[in-house]
């Protein structure tokens, strides 16, 4: 069994308030896991109107299948024109760990 995180540091764009951020935060966290079938949350910064940090856990039988979806979120959140990925942790864990 193999387990990979990722977690994403996002810049958004021109945001004055909470309700704004979250009007930019949840359909990325919603295509996530409706495309993907990750777990992923909003995890950081949720007091912050420009920055905003989303987890991503995914679990696979197989490390290159893990791999894939990762890079692929990963592909999804860097191409949305609203936000700058500023950062991305990424870590796998498996049975050796």
């Amino acid at each position: 069994m193999y387990v990979g995180t990722l977690s994403f540091d996002l810049l958004l764009g021109d945001i004055r308030s909470l309700k704004e951020k979250r009007s930019v935060v949840r359909p990325i966290v919603a295509e996530l896991h409706r495309k993907y079938a990750v777990s992923v949350a909003e995890v950081g910064d949720q007091d912050l109107h420009r920055r905003a940090t989303i987890g991503l856990a995914v679990v696979s039988g197989d490390a290159g299948h893990l791999a894939d979806v990762m890079d692929r979120c990963e592909r999804l959140v860097a191409a949305r024109p609203e936000v700058e990925l500023l950062s991305v942790h990424r870590r796998l864990h498996g049975d050796d760990d």
